[in-house]
């Protein structure tokens, strides 16, 4: 209200729609000329138009005697167009170019919004224009010129050459019919740009005489642009309310709004949400979340939203973990994609996935390991899925990430027996994918879905194993050093049995173990990622001292092989290769005591490879691991120095040419290397 005070209206305007010139009205825009000249100064020699087309060319005359002319490069121009010779086809008769020719072409498709406006004793009248043109030099001059200049080549050539070579040139025509044109022929036929082209040179040229500004038809046809009638009743097109007139005047453009930039998949506008059907609302918002109390998000869909409706559709897209939705694992992985990880395709991600989702239905926690060790797929996806409904405890494993909603339980117990019925035959289905055996079906907390669950955190059970280890930590130590003592008395430290130990010390590291044992036995002394009371310490990262020298050995030699093959590994791609030597190994190796990513690294340096910092760009998508770049420094063959040369530049750039490797190698080297052998350093 304040800025339609400060800005009063000083004056009404009636507006009028003149139909006269109606479809018959057109809007040239000419090219910039200089202010001094105008187009009404301006000699129009002939214009023609081809109505359907809308298309207008215009011929123009030159001013000659204007000092800004230049008259060598006019007479030079005609001459190329025209030759010497002076006829009625002549483009420039006069031998100079004192004309020139503008073609018009459409500058909006859609000009159903525009008008011409004329504005007189308080009155504005509307014309709509049928067409709005913008006319541009025509240079077809230079074409003509061209086409005489190859006549000219054309006919000295032909001049040197005789009857009798004439004869000789004589070819073989071979004649074929054209078979039948079947009805796709014939569309595509016509929707092509030659016959496009074809259709519209058939359209008659239709001339046009042209009247000057102040020529009294000029006067004449301008009176037109005002309304004729418009004080007579019968004249209603603006008779309408303030929207419809607009409406008319302004009508929406299609292209525009095709032309609005669409928002990444991953933003989501809640104003647009909203505008969708609530099946696809719930279906976003599931996609993006992942996981959500029911309570969210009937909050999100808004004030209003029928709570029944919502949970027919929840149910299509998500499924009941803990009083929690989780959306389903095919919204997630529809058919036909796979995993950016490892290329597994979206049915095994389902499955393994509905496994995961399906552990947490029977506890809070999951180990990763476990999840490994039954689904068989790689670390990336496992982790993938588990940060969809799981937080990372360190030393502890994966927990639910969203508290029992014990709320919802109580208010929909039909919909958490339906729940619970299609769980029953998931675990059907994982039963006899998977061969899951009876530890993997008990379920550790029968009370999950009753009405008051039993919860057990992490941290309790910590707390309730430490205090166990308080209370038995005088016996322990004293058992510790009678071993200590039996140790040092028999010099035997490298065959120790460490079986009856019972000390069970946490791991003093944050840093999580590659997930190296994916074996039943291994998983046998794991409960939550904690080892039992009586298995080995082995299992919690302490290991005697000969089993790590055996470990040790095992792994140098499994790096050192790896290297010699492959001479440059990503952190990532020597996980993957390390995991696939694991599988092929017997169980109970000594590789299976727990590797992490720390020894890997410093058993690559140990062996005489080194750490290429290649300076990837910021906005790359690959995973610190992809980024971490190990390389064999020292071979032993005649291509050490080369390959050093080349780890150097790619230290230095992490995109090189070709041509910049091979000068370097021969400037460094001393020696000039031929193609095949810096294929063979590249490879």
């Amino acid at each position: 209200m304040a800025n339609e005070e400060d800005d009063p209206i000083i004056q009404e305007i009636d507006v009028f729609l003149a139909r006269s010139l109606l479809e018959k009205l057109y809007l040239f825009q000419y090219p910039i000329r200089p202010a001094s000249m105008t187009y009404d100064d301006v000699t129009h020699l002939s214009a023609k138009i081809k109505p359907k087309q809308q298309k207008v060319e215009l011929e123009m005359a030159i001013d000659t005697l204007n000092p800004n002319y230049c008259r060598s490069k006019g007479e030079q121009i005609a001459l190329n167009v025209d030759g010497t010779c002076t006829d009625e086809t002549s483009t420039y008769s006069s031998k100079l170019m004192d004309k020139q020719t503008f073609c018009s072409s459409q500058a909006a498709s859609n000009v159903s919004r525009y008008a011409a406006a004329v504005y007189k004793k308080g009155e504005l009248h509307l014309t709509p224009l049928h067409g709005i043109l913008q006319l541009r030099p025509s240079f077809t001059y230079l074409d003509k010129a061209d086409a005489k200049h190859r006549e000219r080549e054309a006919a000295n050539e032909g001049g040197d050459s005789s009857q009798d070579e004439a004869e000789d040139d004589v070819k073989q025509i071979t004649v074929r019919f054209s078979r039948p044109e079947t009805e796709q022929a014939r569309q595509r036929r016509v929707q092509s740009y030659e016959f496009l082209q074809k259709r519209q040179a058939e359209e008659h040229w239709v001339h046009l005489h042209y009247y000057g500004l102040k020529d009294s038809r000029s006067e004449h046809e301008r009176q037109y642009l005002f309304s004729q009638g418009h004080g007579l009743t019968e004249n209603t097109e603006l008779i309408k309310s303030p929207s419809e007139y607009l409406m008319m005047l302004m009508p929406p453009s299609i292209e525009e709004e095709n032309d609005k930039p669409m928002a990444p998949s991953n933003v989501l506008s809640m104003a647009q949400l909203r505008t969708l059907p609530l099946a696809d609302q719930i279906k976003i918002l599931m996609k993006n979340v992942k996981v959500m109390p029911f309570a969210n998000l009937m909050s999100l869909l808004g004030s209003g939203t029928d709570s029944t409706a919502v949970l027919r559709c929840i149910q299509q897209v998500a499924m009941l973990v803990q009083g929690n939705w989780v959306v389903k694992s095919d919204v997630l992985y529809p058919k036909d994609t796979s995993s950016p990880h490892s290329g597994v395709p979206a049915e095994v991600l389902c499955r393994g996935r509905d496994f995961v989702m399906w552990k947490f239905t029977q506890d809070r926690w999951v180990v990763r390991k476990e999840v490994a060790a039954v689904t068989k797929l790689c670390p990336e996806d496992v982790k993938d899925f588990l940060e969809h409904m799981s937080v990372a405890r360190i030393n502890k494993g994966w927990e639910f990430m969203l508290p029992y909603d014990e709320d919802f339980v109580k208010k929909h117990p039909d919909i958490v027996q339906r729940q619970h019925m299609l769980w029953m035959g998931i675990q059907a289905k994982l039963e006899k994918v998977y061969n899951l055996l009876k530890e993997h079906l008990t379920p550790k907390k029968q009370e999950a879905q009753s009405a008051h669950p039993l919860l057990v955190s992490g941290e309790q059970r910590v707390n309730m194993a430490k205090a166990k280890v308080k209370q038995n930590y005088g016996q322990l130590e004293k058992e510790f050093q009678k071993q200590k003592a039996e140790i040092k008395s028999n010099d035997t430290s490298a065959k120790m049995d460490v079986s009856n130990i019972r000390i069970k010390e946490e791991p003093v590291s944050d840093e999580e173990p590659m997930d190296t044992s994916a074996y039943e036995g291994m998983n046998n002394g794991v409960v939550n990622g904690h080892a039992e009371d009586d298995s080995m310490d082995s299992l919690n990262g302490h290991l005697p001292g000969g089993c790590i020298d055996r470990v040790a050995q095992e792994l140098k030699a499994f790096v050192s092989s790896t290297f010699k093959k492959q001479f440059v590994l990503t952190l990532s791609e020597l996980k993957r290769l390390f995991n696939l030597h694991l599988a092929s190994l017997p169980p109970g190796h000594t590789l299976f005591s727990g590797i992490s990513d720390k020894m890997l690294q410093d058993m690559v340096l140990d062996t005489g490879c080194k750490q290429i910092l290649v300076p990837f760009p910021p906005q790359t998508a690959a995973s610190p691991d992809e980024l971490k770049v190990y390389a064999l420094w020292e071979a032993g063959d005649t291509y050490d120095q080369h390959r050093q040369v080349l780890l150097e530049i790619f230290s230095k750039n992490y995109r090189v040419r070709r041509n910049v490797i091979q000068n370097q190698l021969s400037q460094e080297c001393g020696e000039d290397l031929n193609k095949q052998e810096v294929d063979r350093v590249l490879k």
